[in-house]
């Protein structure tokens, strides 16, 4: 994975024209507050929310959290999105319906000459690409290697199964949200979502397997349309603390068999060997950033 990636275990949508919502948004404990100008935001109240962002992105993110605003696909009013989004209190933009590399690029472009204009450091600004055709499906790969600004991929399952004429369940969406696990990770880049729709949440119990499952798959975190789900994800997207000593005991025993000349043993009637190993050092280093997050939330 790069190396600079954020920990975005759970990012939640709030409508950025609804007050309620901004402003009990710092509250409610997640990593990165997404406030939304595409779906939830009605056509005649576009040019009045985009207005809303710098405002809103210093408030939400008091609680520590990071920020993402998600866009508008079509370009004119992607454009107008961004003029307004490029901040020094926005972390990130959600490209809906990505198509192509050379759409990342084109967004890429646009945000350096605004971050030129207003101060800021060249690559400030991170993008999600979020994919939801299946034209873009089969693009994946050239998406996620086209920017150094890309922190994370997803597809979005209910875009996605409304363009391909199927429904989003668990077994629809498996495929080619596997595949897009495949495509970032292979990009050095976070996997976002999980394995079926984030629409369903009201069994908090089930909902909770689905992302624990999610995780075994590979996904690192998800959108969040709910207040309620934030918890439930930053738990199943992080390691247990049963995981952590496991993989401790692994790191550190496998420094006594290296000194005594050996790659592989066994551990608790499991063999050990140099996959095992690393896997147990990123789980580590996993849960060190994730440490480090929560910690600039109780700043």
């Amino acid at each position: 994975m790069k190396p600079d990636l954020p920990v975005w275990r759970s990012l939640l949508y709030v409508p950025v024209n609804v007050e309620k919502y901004v402003e009990k948004a710092h509250t409610r404990g997640a990593d990165c507050i997404q406030l939304d100008l595409e779906d939830s935001v009605p056509a005649s109240q576009k040019d009045a929310a985009r207005r809303l962002v710098p405002a809103a992105a210093k408030r939400v993110r008091r609680g520590g959290a990071d920020v993402v605003v998600r866009i508008n696909s079509a370009r004119e009013m992607a454009e107008r999105d961004l003029d307004f989004s490029i901040d020094e209190d926005v972390n990130g933009i959600a490209v809906t319906k990505a198509e192509s590399a050379e759409h990342i690029r084109r967004i890429d472009d646009y945000i350096s000459n605004a971050e030129a204009k207003r101060g800021l450091r060249n690559g400030h600004t991170r993008l999600i690409a979020m994919v939801e055709t299946p034209g873009a499906f089969f693009q994946m790969p050239a998406i996620a290697q086209s920017s150094p600004r890309l922190a994370a991929m997803n597809i979005g399952g209910e875009d996605f199964a409304l363009e391909t004429g199927m429904e989003p369940t668990e077994e629809t969406l498996l495929m080619p949200k596997q595949q897009m696990v495949f495509a970032a990770r292979a990009a050095g880049i976070m996997p976002l979502g999980f394995i079926a729709s984030v629409a369903s949440f009201g069994d908090r119990d089930a909902f909770a397997r689905m992302v624990r499952r999610s995780r075994q798959f590979g996904f690192m975190g998800a959108g969040c349309i709910h207040p309620g789900q934030v918890p439930i994800v930053n738990e199943q997207y992080s390691p247990s603390a049963e995981e952590v000593a496991y993989a401790k005991r692994i790191v550190e025993e496998n420094a006594r068999q290296e000194a005594a000349g050996r790659a592989s043993w066994s551990l608790d009637g499991k063999m050990i060997d140099v996959p095992v190993v690393e896997r147990a050092r990123r789980l580590l280093e996993r849960h060190a950033a994730i440490q480090a997050r929560e910690a600039k939330k109780s700043l």
